[in-house]
């Protein structure tokens, strides 16, 4: 079944309305994967971050708080709104901004720009697996040497995987939200060009969502 370009062309609007109709749609408590990033990133000595997907801004604002510099990006204008919102009422808003950006065109960031990456849930967006491995190998190239990314998936073991509509390779789309599933061979396959440092499996929400957590090394050169 080929990729259904329209339905994944669409979810950006499908953000755009859900994140101006629920604000805090996943609370402010920062998410279980952002501490432990926070925790792989100070014990790596990092300290500028690229957060991919930045939703609300939970963990952005968490990010920062916890003394990172943080670049927060999002798709939808309505979550990048709510995060400068969030920064300020926050007082982090020196170490934190937030900028509207469709993953699959170019980061808009240099070579080697930042030590960390850091995504919860937007590698398994809708997105086809060839934009996925152009999204991975751009976080390569704007991460500086001995960099780490870490990036959370929904896993095929997931109870919503297979259920409602196939919108091509593991996507499906459920209540609107388009999700791509992934397996460990995806997660190895986007790991090429960066040392796998691990693959965690882990549960989260009243489903429960079943999920990876990855982390990656920038090589050193």
């Amino acid at each position: 079944m080929p990729d259904d370009e329209p339905a994944l062309a669409a979810q950006r609007q499908h953000w755009e309305r859900t994140f101006a109709a629920r604000a805090g749609m996943f609370g402010s408590d920062a998410s279980a994967p952002a501490r432990a990033a926070a925790l792989a990133f100070r014990e790596a000595g990092l300290r500028t971050v690229l957060e991919l997907g930045g939703g609300q801004g939970r963990d952005s604002v968490f990010l920062a708080a916890s003394g990172f510099e943080v670049h927060a990006l999002d798709y939808a204008q309505a979550g990048v709104a709510a995060i400068q919102r969030a920064a300020e009422a926050a007082g982090v808003a020196r170490r934190l901004t937030a900028a509207q950006h469709d993953v699959r065109e170019p980061l808009p960031a240099a070579d080697g720009a930042f030590d960390a990456c850091y995504a919860h849930m937007l590698f398994c967006m809708a997105l086809t697996t060839r934009e996925l491995l152009a999204l991975s190998r751009e976080v390569l190239r704007v991460l500086r040497p001995g960099g780490l990314c870490v990036y959370t998936v929904r896993n095929t073991s997931d109870p919503d995987f297979g259920r409602g509509v196939h919108r091509g390779e593991a996507l499906y789309e459920n209540q609107g939200f388009i999700v791509h599933f992934f397996d460990r061979a995806k997660v190895e396959r986007l790991a090429a060009g960066y040392e796998l440092l691990g693959v965690e499996e882990f549960e989260e929400g009243a489903l429960p969502r079943r999920l990876f957590r990855v982390t990656l090394r920038m090589p050193l050169r």
